[in-house]
This record gives C-alpha cells, sequence and structure tokens, in this order.
C-alpha cells in the first residue's frame, strides 16, 4: 500500500511545479503607469499593515496619511518589525518575499531592501516575480470610472499578455445615483430612474467596455445586505443589464459579498469591515438564469458552509478563493478542507487579490504549502481505501485546481 509520505511528497512537489492562473487581482502591467504598484516600500504601506501599525497606537490615521510614502513604510517597519516581531501573515509575507529574492532578513536593513528594488527595472522585476511565484497570468480588476485607467484604455494602453482583463461595474450597480450623471457626460442617454432606455443605454456600455478590454468576466463586491431580487437601482441593473449582457457575450459574473465599506473612515482603504450575508441572494440568481455563469467568493467566515451547500446544487456557480480576512493560513486551511469535503475537486481554492506586484510571491507560496497539504491529506483518505492515485491524476487535479477549473468554466 502506498505510504502517506510517499503520496504528500507526490502531491507537495505537483502542487509546487504547476503554473498558476490568478483569477482575481488588483494588479496591471507596464503599460498602466502609476496603477502598477511594486518594491518594498508599496509592500510596507499595504492597507493591511497601514491598520496593524495604527492599532500600536504611536500614530493615530490622521496623522499617518500626512507622512510621505517612504515616511509611511519607516514608520510600519519600525513598527511592525523592530519594535514587534512580525508574527501577522501580512508581515511574515513581507519576509517571504524578501527572502525569495535572495535579501538577508536577518539583517533587518531596510535600506538595502530599498536599493535592491530600486535596480530592478520594470520588465526584470515583472519577470522574476512571475517566475518566483509560478504564476502564468493574472486577471487585473479594471473600472472604466477609474480617472487614471479610463483614459489608458481609450488610448489603447500597451499591455502584457500575462495580464487579463476583469471589467468591475462596481460605479454602477453600487452608487447609481452619482454613476448615471458620469454616463451621461460620456454620452449615453440615462437617468437616475432607470426606464428601458436607460437600461439599453447601460447594456451598451457594459458591451463596449467588454469588448474594449476583452474582459473575461464582469465583477462586483456588494455589501452584507446583498438582496436578490430587490426594488432597488441595484436589484434593476442586475436583471436588465448586469445579466443579460454577461449572458450575450458568454462571460461570467464575479460577486465578492460581504464587504462593509469605511468603518472607520480615517483608515481611508484599511477602513472596511466585513458581514455576514444571505446566501439567499446567490441561490436565487443561480436558480433564476441557469443561462448564466456565476463565480462567487464570501467574506464571512460564517458564510463559507452556506456557500458550499449552495454550489452543489447549482452547477452555474463556481467558489473562489479565500478573500480578504480570510486570506491568512487557520482560514485557507479550514476553508479548503470543507471545500474538498463538500465539492470534490470543482472549486478555485484560491486567488491572490494581490495589489503590489511581489504579493504574488508571498501569498502564492503560503497558499501552496496549505492547498498542498490538505490535498495531499485527501488522497492519504484514498489510498487507505485501496485506490491509487498516479502521478498523472494527482498532476491532472493539481492543474485544475489552479488554473483549469477557471478556464473550463469560463467556457462552459
Amino acid at each position: 500500500m502506498t505510504s502517506h509520505t510517499d503520496i504528500r511528497a507526490r502531491v507537495l512537489k505537483a502542487v509546487r511545479d504547476v503554473r498558476i492562473v490568478d483569477m482575481h487581482t488588483h494588479l496591471y502591467s507596464k503599460g498602466f503607469g502609476p496603477l502598477l504598484l511594486r518594491g518594498i516600500d508599496e509592500l510596507l504601506t499595504y492597507h493591511y499593515l497601514v491598520a496593524e501599525t495604527v492599532r500600536w497606537g504611536g500614530v493615530r490615521a490622521d496623522g499617518f496619511w500626512k507622512r510621505s510614502k517612504r515616511e509611511q513604510a519607516d514608520l510600519v517597519w519600525q513598527t511592525l518589525f523592530v519594535d514587534h516581531s512580525p508574527v501577522s501573515e501580512s508581515c511574515r509575507g513581507i519576509l517571504t518575499v524578501l527572502e525569495r529574492f535572495g535579501l538577508d532578513t536577518a539583517s533587518r536593513d531596510l535600506t538595502a531592501y530599498r536599493a535592491f528594488f530600486a535596480g530592478l527595472s520594470v520588465e526584470e522585476h515583472m519577470d522574476r516575480v512571475f517566475e518566483l511565484a509560478g504564476v502564468e497570468s493574472v486577471v487585473m480588476t479594471n473600472d472604466p470610472f477609474d480617472d487614471i485607467e479610463r483614459p489608458l484604455w481609450k488610448d489603447g494602453a500597451d499591455r502584457d499578455p500575462r495580464f487579463k482583463a476583469a471589467l468591475r461595474v462596481d460605479a454602477i450597480l453600487n452608487s447609481w445615483e452619482k454613476t448615471h450623471e458620469v454616463l451621461r457626460c460620456w454620452g449615453y442617454n440615462v437617468a437616475e430612474y432607470l426606464d428601458g432606455k436607460a437600461c439599453a443605454e447601460v447594456r451598451r456600455f457594459m458591451g463596449e467596455w467588454i469588448d474594449r478590454m476583452g474582459a473575461l468576466y464582469m465583477a462586483a463586491s456588494l455589501p452584507p445586505d446583498f438582496a436578490f431580487p430587490e426594488e432597488s437601482p441595484r436589484g434593476r441593473l442586475i436583471a436588465d443589464c448586469l445579466l443579460p449582457v454577461a449572458e450575450e457575450k458568454g462571460i461570467a459574473v464575479a460577486l465578492m459579498i460581504g464587504v462593509k465599506r469605511q468603518v472607520n473612515p480615517a483608515l481611508e482603504l484599511a477602513g472596511d469591515s466585513v458581514g455576514l450575508s444571505d446566501i439567499g441572494a446567490v441561490e436565487r440568481l443561480c436558480e433564476g438564469y441557469p443561462d448564466n455563469k456565476f463565480m462567487v467568493t464570501m467574506l464571512a467566515r460564517e458564510n463559507q458552509h452556506d456557500l458550499c451547500v449552495t454550489a452543489r446544487k447549482f452547477p452555474n456557480l463556481m467558489i473562489f478563493g479565500c478573500w480578504w480576512f480570510l486570506n491568512n493560513p487557520s482560514m485557507i486551511e479550514e476553508i479548503t478542507r470543507m471545500r474538498l469535503d463538500l465539492l470534490g475537486l470543482s472549486v478555485i481554492p484560491q486567488h491572490s487579490d494581490s495589489r503590489v506586484l511581489d504579493q504574488l510571491v508571498y501569498k502564492w507560496e503560503h497558499s501552496r504549502a496549505i492547498i498542498g497539504e490538505v490535498l495531499a491529506n485527501q488522497y492519504a483518505n484514498l489510498a487507505a481505501t485501496g485506490w491509487v492515485v498516479t502521478d498523472e491524476e494527482i498532476r491532472r487535479d493539481v492543474g485544475d485546481l489552479f488554473g483549469g477549473n477557471f478556464w473550463s468554466f469560463l467556457k462552459k
């Protein structure tokens, strides 16, 4: 009988070797200029670490934002890496990045780290990150309402082929009372009241931007109180605009549900939180629109079992990733085990949600290790029954989990 140790080694090798499709990030290729974030100062001022730093009380949030980027990074480094041990997942992640680039983490020399990253060209930096992370391609988050991003698309931004597009529609769904005015200024005949003509114009807008970007899917983050169907602009926009366009274009809709915006506005991007959501909205979408494809992740830990059970009922639902506050080792392990127990291999276990290029390195190194161990345990359970899994089957399954399932779902 195959030993647990032998199975574990074979599975971990397959997971280590697989090339990943990171199906949801906030990264940008070189052609997007200032939207591409990279290097040690961007890593240190990532919003997770901002919140951790302000918690220690050495500076108020307003005082933090008054500092330059470099000064902010200095404060984070001093607070979280010098004055205290960097045991949080976000802090450990930075050390993983430095170590994988061959830098001496024991030196604690921030000046040397800065010099190293400053010496990398954009192209060299990007190539090394993709190589270290074992990532084949990433999907961006592309917002036509962003004042920096929109003109780049209009002018035909030079895009690295490793960077795919996804059309973000939060502004339309969640802020229609403001967004309709912007659309009107851009030449779309809409008003705050969503009549048939306005909906047709919104559909025209979505279709044009899907084509312009070559978007693989449309995506939106939604609050904990998201409901569907709903007598609201958002409910109407989903039913009469988003879903018809997605079906016509043959693309999926990604819904990220459960973010409670700005519970502490002083923290800016770090000020968002989490709330429990109603799985019934997902059920009604999947049941009522069987010709649409839904990719869903939910932010609250308490929603994860509901989401798994719902995915068992609807083949047009693909659950993905351990999002935001769930993207830490203890939660990834728990959620991945539950998903494999309930859904087998028909899930997308993780996405990085990276905002800084270098985060690809640590987020995937850490996630590979956890997912690999969970998967090895599942195969060991099979071996205990006498079922023999070949190396080819293991590589097939790992390939599906880390990219194949995403592409297959989009093509359904």
